[in-house]
């Protein structure tokens, strides 16, 4: 059955290949080796299959080494993105700093040109009042001498009454001697009103030129501190206005923050007084109207300031990182905070003054610390490999806290960052977002 079967193969495959004799010559004779077509079919067929199998190992090399190509430039690609983003990030830390300077020295020229204002301000009040002690002497002194005319004046009409009446009583001889007595002490009273009059006149125009150089001294000096409250008021809006945006957008009551701030103080309500330089009791001036308004938004400037250090602005990994996982839902898991990778043992610093109320295990959290900040902010550092701090020790912002690592439910060494508002948590970029914008 076997033999019919392949007698059979060998027929079906003979038009195709044709029964062929191999001949081997030796020196004992000549053999000859027979290839039947079913040989022969086997023979291709396993060729064919080697062929085949030789193209696609080929081909799956060079794909391979195509891929592997591929692979290496995207690395490559990829490391030069991220040296640029670490570049790119650098370059902004280092803006940021020099605007925060640049502020600091505008801040403290403000001050400074406040205090030149302030000092000027009351030198102008001090000079108003000599002004107007001068002009209540010179007008006493008008009344004095109208008083001293009038008088002399009534003097003069009573003796000429006097004189008149002593005519009509007397002898031509004594008349003749009564006038002649009578026009010298007319001359002589003339005279002397004619030079309390010239002294008057004088005094009057004296008094003139002075009121007008002090009006000139006095617009000259407005001008000037309407100059000076410009600037002022320029460069407090310009320091202002990043303030008041990185704040507005902390998510939080901005009176609630520095009213708080506020209190912290004694009664004066800040750290700078309003200015009083009103004497008369009344309304203040507009100057010094408006150099209250701008102590007032120095005041509020400062309160910034302090209310920084508490809030956490601060960048919590200051060397090189890259972030991996935001805020949100992760694997229909709800992620509350940011992670920072960077290799183990990179420093964790304090964003911002704070108590560390937890420094320890904490289950899928690793080696995790808590710090409590001030206006009900928390924030969280998780999956550390050291912690620098204990549980009750105040820390401020810059303070090396602890290290990066691979602590607790962790796929790789990185930095799980949390910040939470009265215990609810809140996208952490939104505080390094402000921040990047003023600092």
């Amino acid at each position: 059955m076997h033999n019919h079967l392949i007698a059979k193969t060998n027929h079906l495959l003979e038009r195709v290949f044709p029964e062929q004799r191999l001949f081997l010559r030796s020196e004992e004779g000549t053999r000859f080796i027979r290839l039947s077509p079913l040989t022969q079919a086997l023979g291709w067929t396993g060729s064919a299959a080697f062929f085949a199998w030789s193209i696609i190992a080929t081909a799956v090399l060079l794909m391979d080494s195509i891929g592997s190509g591929n692979l290496r430039d995207q690395a490559q690609r990829d490391k030069q993105l991220y040296e640029q983003r670490v570049q790119t990030l650098s370059e902004e830390r280092d803006a940021r700093t020099s605007e925060a300077i640049a502020a600091q020295e505008r801040f403290n020229l403000a001050l400074s040109q406040i205090s030149e204002m302030q000092s000027e301000l009351l030198a102008s009040e001090e000079r108003r009042r000599e002004l107007e002690t001068g002009i209540g002497v010179i007008q006493s002194t008008l009344r004095r001498t109208i008083g001293e005319r009038d008088q002399a004046k009534g003097s003069l009409e009573q003796v000429l009454a006097e004189a008149r009446e002593n005519a009509d009583n007397a002898a031509p001889g004594a008349t003749a001697v009564a006038s002649n007595a009578t026009l010298t002490f007319m001359t002589e009273e003339l005279a002397r009103t004619a030079a309390e009059r010239d002294k008057v006149a004088a005094s009057a125009a004296e008094a003139e030129k002075f009121a007008q150089d002090m009006m000139y001294e006095a617009r000259l000096k407005e001008e000037l501190n309407d100059q000076i409250f410009r600037q002022l008021e320029d460069a407090v809006s310009i320091s202002l206005e990043p303030l008041d945006k990185m704040f507005a957008k902390s998510g939080m009551s901005v009176d609630n923050i520095l009213g708080q701030i506020r209190r912290g103080y004694s009664g004066q309500g800040g750290p700078l007084t309003p200015l009083i330089l009103s004497t008369s009791g009344g309304a203040p001036d507009p100057d010094t109207e408006r150099a209250n308004r701008i102590l007032g938004e120095l005041d509020r400037m400062n309160l910034y300031r302090i209310a920084a250090q508490k809030m956490p602005f601060g960048m919590p990994v200051k060397s090189n990182f890259r972030f991996t996982s935001g805020f949100g839902t992760r694997w229909g898991r709800m992620h509350n905070g940011t992670d920072f990778a960077a290799p183990i043992g990179t420093p964790v610093y304090a964003p911002a003054d704070g108590v560390v109320i937890h420094a320890g295990w904490s289950s899928g959290y690793g080696r995790l610390i808590k710090i409590q900040h001030e206006f009900g902010i928390e924030t969280r550092y998780a999956h550390l490999s050291r912690m620098n701090v204990q549980k009750g020790q105040r820390v401020s912002r810059g303070d090396r806290i602890g290290d990066i690592g691979n602590s607790g439910r962790s796929t790789g060494p990185h930095l799980h960052y949390e910040v939470r508002v009265g215990g609810r948590p809140i996208n952490p970029m939104i505080y390094i977002k402000a921040a990047r914008d003023v600092f």
